[in-house]
């Protein structure tokens, strides 16, 4: 059984690992201040080419979404998503949890666009209602598609425009960075989010998500947040280590590269047996839609998340593909689906000629 289901099936890249290993009797500082962490702070101020930013390393994206999101807000603030957003539908409410409404609007492939935030704030005037103060959207979206530059710069104005946050979920950013489709480097993209975070859970670490705040306001107290809701790792070294290797040389951007080069694969020889996907995308996320009885039988070899029925005969799955995906285990899949396109067509022959 091979799993297409998620991007973190495996461990984590070799030279984490022996990074990991090699260090292990090293005595060092907790809580952030061990000299591993420091160093990964430096080198990300250096590749987003902005010192001023303040950087926090955390273990997973709902901890990091949970306890960014909750900092940043009063009691009486909401945040707007797609309806598609993680936080809204993966996240076991946990933004809710912490006493902030999420206003989910119908996402454009999965994209936030300007005049649904304007709606939004329309609908929510005065102080009988929550008063929305935070716009969070992800790149990749949970639909695989990515942000243009001018996408983001016209989000980045509204909030402007009416003093929002804008906060980006950047659980894959890597593969929306190193997407075909996009037209920005790390450092243009970090000019627009207030917040903003890059994954290294879902590109090759062991765990570990990296949070950069920019506006200043939000800065203020944040490692309180932090501790309060347990996101203050005492061997804070163990997420350092593996940022230093990801982002010393190139390995963070050729992980990502890897995956997306799997996934477009993956779709080109999908496309070539006539399958058609439910969204167009260019990162590591594909959502072919295909027949229930090729899903069945190709559940018996892979492992996959069946994402939404199309019609009464078809459903959209999703594949993703990762860093560590196997070429060979792409081109097999490809060919199974083949394999099992024909099976069924000759049935239907068959069984169409008998009667």
């Amino acid at each position: 059984m091979y799993s297409f289901k998620n991007d973190y099936s495996e461990g984590a890249h070799p030279a984490l690992l022996k990074a990991l290993v090699e260090s292990n009797m090293q005595q060092e500082e907790g809580y952030g201040y061990d000299t591993y962490t420091k160093q990964a702070i430096w080198l990300l101020k250096e590749k987003i080419q902005n010192p001023n930013i303040d950087i926090h390393f955390l273990t997973g994206g709902t901890q990091t979404n949970l306890t960014a999101i909750s900092a940043f807000l009063k009691p009486h603030h909401a945040v707007i998503a797609p309806h598609t957003g993680h936080i809204f539908v993966n996240e076991a409410g946990a933004i809710e949890a912490t006493g902030h409404k999420v206003i989910t609007v119908p996402g454009d492939n999965g994209k936030l666009k300007p005049e649904q935030v304007e709606a939004v704030l329309a609908s929510h005037p005065d102080e009988h209602t929550v008063k929305p103060k935070l716009v969070y959207i992800s790149n990749p979206t949970e639909l695989g598609t990515i942000y243009q530059k001018d996408e983001l710069r016209a989000l980045k104005e509204v909030c402007s425009k009416h003093n929002l946050y804008l906060y980006v979920d950047g659980a894959r950013l890597g593969s929306a960075l190193v997407s075909m489709e996009n037209d920005m480097t790390l450092a243009e993209f970090a000019v627009y989010p207030d917040a903003f975070y890059i994954g290294g859970t879902k590109n090759g670490a062991l765990m570990g998500e990296a949070l950069v705040i920019q506006r200043e306001e939000l800065k203020e107290d944040f490692r309180y947040s932090m501790k309060q809701k347990g996101a203050m790792l005492a061997k804070s070294r163990l997420l350092g280590i593996q940022f230093v290797e990801l982002f010393k040389g190139h390995l963070f951007w050729d992980l990502a590269d890897h995956a997306n080069q799997m996934a477009k694969k993956l779709q080109d020889g999908l496309a070539e047996n006539g399958v058609s996907f439910l969204a167009n995308t260019s990162t590591n996320q594909l959502f072919p839609i295909l027949s229930e009885q090729m899903i069945q039988e190709l559940q018996k070899q892979y492992s996959f998340y069946v994402w939404e029925r199309v019609n009464a005969d078809s459903s959209a799955i999703r594949l993703i593909t990762s860093w560590a995906t196997k070429e060979e285990m792409v081109e097999k899949f490809i060919q199974d689906v083949r394999e099992i396109k024909n099976r069924c067509e000759n049935k239907q022959t068959t069984f169409a000629s008998q009667t």
